[in-house]
């Protein structure tokens, strides 16, 4: 078995298109309109389209999955979101783990859980 996709439930999907790639570097693979592959495997489904396919409402900051990066620049990284067009809401700041890994925590326009990591040593 292989996994193929992820997918994430959002409100507006040019929205979502731009903010994965200004921030992320993803590109549009299959433009569906309601659902959209993004390179990486990524897949952004309009809210109403998953509703009806699942019979229930979708709680945004639901807390029960993250999307997980590592940038070598996470510096950098976090000044883009600080510059981003649209206030990026944080779960935390840039912090250290015990073993001296940073990351960042925050939530895409969506209100989807993303984290971002200096890559492990």
């Amino acid at each position: 078995m292989k996994l193929k996709n992820v997918l994430i439930v959002v409100r507006d999907i040019e929205r979502a298109k731009a903010f994965y790639r200004e921030l992320f570097g993803f590109s549009v693979v299959l433009d569906g309109e309601e659902r959209v592959i993004l390179t990486e495997g990524l897949v952004l489904q309009e809210k109403r389209v998953w509703e009806e396919a699942v019979g229930g409402k979708v709680t945004a900051k639901g807390l029960s999955s993250q999307l997980y990066f590592e940038e070598p620049d996470l510096e950098g990284f976090v000044r883009r979101l600080e510059e981003y067009g649209e206030p990026v809401e944080f779960v935390n700041r840039l912090k250290e783990d015990l073993q001296g890994q940073r990351m960042v925590r925050f939530f895409d326009p969506d209100g989807n859980l993303i984290e971002v990591r200096t890559p492990a040593h």
